[in-house]
């Protein structure tokens, strides 16, 4: 008996020190002819297994399609990821704690008059604060939408309004925000999904975490370009826990300083290049940044804001709109994907935390093929769907800490 005892606790510990270490995308995707389901596919995103790049398991949204858009940036310690079907104005719940069988947990809409959610992030009470963009209509002349916190199951928390009677000429769209804990702050920024119906927006909005009050709608000044302020996106908090650069589709990029006080500040810090800009990346010292325009993605030290200076570029064929990036738990691999906009493919992107260098993973492509990245179309996938479809958020399954190292799971 003891020597049985032995060999099971021996067992057990060659097991807790060697985890497996899967590791899987969650591909948030849709019929590019707009007539079947919209789905999440998985896929295999270990390098070392032998079916890497290949579809693991997908699961349908019930319904006509909503257009799916945004997820999370990354996946949640929950094993719950939201997903927005932005045209429906849907939020998607899928339970992701098992990758191999997906499922959908739970789906929501409007949230006390709040419409067509778009970002969404997570607080460190285990709440949701997501970015709505309108308030009781869905039309030109509606209200601008706010914040609303929510747990992860859809059910409301609290809300407030993004409508400033101090801005009353400026294009009220909440889109994308960053929390700022340590300043009791939060940073919103305003950019219309249906800009080309609607007008141009160029503020951002800093509101207090602690009862998501408005204080305070700034309009961006312009760049040198004259342009750059326009369309507000994607703001991210830099290591200092104090300071906000914001990104704007326009390709410029502002900092934002003192936002606890009454007096904040904004000012043009660099112009990209080319016409449109989209999701970008902070990592460590460096601004990781999707060039629509260009097929590029580019990797930018930010360590002097005064000299921001380029460090590394991946540049794609002319069919590749990069916009969506997201990377995984160490900040060493990217995926990314053009959307609705460019060729339906998959990217994963190898970086260097220390240099900055940014290089394509060629491994990472389909089954036999000869070009880098995995498409998303022609493929039968196993909810029962075949053809063609567009990819949009997608995000790394999460990495826990084991004995030997990262272990990739669905959830920790």
């Amino acid at each position: 008996m003891r020597e049985l005892c032995c060999l099971l606790l021996f067992l057990f510990g060659v097991a807790s020190a060697n985890p497996q270490t899967n590791s899987y995308l969650f591909v948030w995707a849709g019929d590019d002819a707009k007539k079947s389901q919209d789905f999440l596919a998985v896929i295999d995103a270990d390098s070392k297994s032998p079916h890497y790049g290949e579809t693991v398991a997908s699961v349908a949204v019930p319904g006509a399609t909503g257009t799916p858009h945004h997820t999370e940036l990354e996946m949640p310690e929950s094993g719950l990821l939201l997903a927005n079907a932005f045209e429906s104005g849907r939020s998607n719940v899928f339970d992701l704690r098992n990758p191999d069988h997906p499922s959908l947990a739970t789906s929501f809409g409007d949230l006390d008059g709040y419409m067509h959610p778009h970002t969404y992030v997570r607080l460190a009470n285990g709440h949701v604060l997501a970015t709505f963009q309108y308030h009781g209509g869905h039309e030109p002349k509606s209200d601008g939408g706010g914040l609303v916190e929510l747990d992860e199951h859809g059910h409301l928390i609290r809300s407030g309004s993004a409508m400033d009677a101090a801005a009353k000429d400026e294009l009220i769209r909440p889109y994308s925000l960053v929390v700022v804990p340590s300043l009791d702050r939060i940073v919103s920024t305003n950019t219309s999904m249906h800009y080309k119906n609607e007008r141009d927006t160029r503020t951002v909005q800093i509101w207090r975490l602690s009862d998501l009050k408005l204080l305070r709608t700034l309009v961006l000044p312009a760049g040198p370009g004259g342009k750059e302020q326009m369309l507000p996106g994607e703001p991210r908090l830099l290591a200092d826990g104090k300071t906000v650069l914001v990104h704007t589709f326009s390709c410029g990029l502002y900092q934002m300083e003192g936002i606890e006080t009454d007096k904040p500040s904004v000012r043009h810090s660099k112009t990209f290049e080319g016409e449109r800009c989209a999701v970008p990346l902070r990592i460590g010292h460096y601004w990781i940044q999707t060039l629509f325009t260009t097929h590029s993605l580019a990797a930018y030290d930010i360590s002097d804001l005064a000299h921001i200076r380029e460090a590394s570029r991946v540049t794609f064929d002319d069919q590749q709109k990069p916009h969506w990036i997201a990377t995984d738990s160490d900040g060493r691999r990217i995926v990314l994907n053009s959307g609705e906009y460019g060729e339906h493919r998959l990217f994963i992107v190898n970086f260097d935390p220390v240099t900055g260098a940014l290089n394509l993973d060629k491994s990472f492509r389909d089954k036999g093929g000869n070009t880098p990245g995995v498409s998303m179309d022609g493929k039968s996938w196993p909810h029962g769907f075949r053809g063609d479809a567009y990819p949009h958020g997608t995000v790394f399954s999460r990495t826990t800490t084991a004995a030997n190292g990262p272990v990739a799971t669905g959830s920790e």
